[in-house]
């Protein structure tokens, strides 16, 4: 190698040894993985957040809303027909729109009464949903006879109903869906129950007629016809 291709070299290599250019678009390419997992990470992180708190906020607004319809009638009990439990779903549609609560979720509501014997029973039970979920804590029946039924809610602390009144008991299930490619929490089964009691004197016959049903053997996110 003759020496002023030697000499070239060097001062290349020396060149290349100094030069800093590049520097920053290196340090860009090993840390924007880091970077760009942790965004998503924080994102789906405060997705979930967001999602935990409407649907709590869905529960309880839709046992409250149960707690107080029915036909306004100042000589008699307050009647309570299939229509006003629809009607009281239709809200929560409007509700949990934002994160479509019938498409990935489903809401159960129960009217948790007293029977002959004193005992607590699920006189009638409706849902709405598409997600395919039954209420944890009983069924459309349960407790009819007896005393053997506890009352719906955690063992320990069950919710109860008193002498003459009714407890609307709402079930809210949802399937939480991730918005970053990550999947981190996708599919994440999300659930709160709330209860409130009925408000006004309440006709606790039955649930009349009038209007459509939301049948919990059905599992669409369509409104009841």
């Amino acid at each position: 190698m003759t020496r002023p291709l030697r000499h070239t070299i060097r001062q290349t290599m020396r060149s290349l040894k100094q030069d800093c250019s590049g520097l920053a678009m290196v340090e860009f390419a090993f840390a924007a993985p880091l970077v760009l997992g942790m965004g998503m990470l924080g994102t789906d992180t405060a997705s979930l957040v967001i999602a935990h708190l409407q649907v709590s906020q869905i529960a309880m607004q839709v046992a409250d809303n149960a707690s107080r319809v029915g036909e306004e009638d100042t000589l008699a009990a307050r009647r309570v027909y299939e229509r006003d439990v629809v009607d009281t779903l239709m809200g929560a549609e409007k509700l949990g729109e934002n994160i479509a609560i019938y498409q990935q979720g489903r809401i159960i509501v129960s009217s948790l009464q007293q029977n002959a014997q004193g005992g607590q029973w699920i006189a009638w039970q409706r849902c709405r949903g598409a997600k395919n979920y039954n209420s944890s804590f009983g069924v459309q029946g349960a407790g009819a006879t007896g005393t053997s039924f506890p009352g719906m809610g955690v063992p320990g602390r069950y919710i109860t109903a008193s002498v003459g009144t009714a407890v609307m008991f709402v079930e809210v299930a949802y399937n939480f869906r991730s918005v970053t490619p990550m999947n981190l929490f996708d599919n994440q089964q999300i659930v709160y129950t709330a209860a409130f009691n009925v408000r006004d004197n309440r006709d606790l016959s039955q649930l009349y007629t009038g209007g459509p049903v939301a049948r919990c053997n059905v599992y669409s996110a369509n409104r009841p016809t």
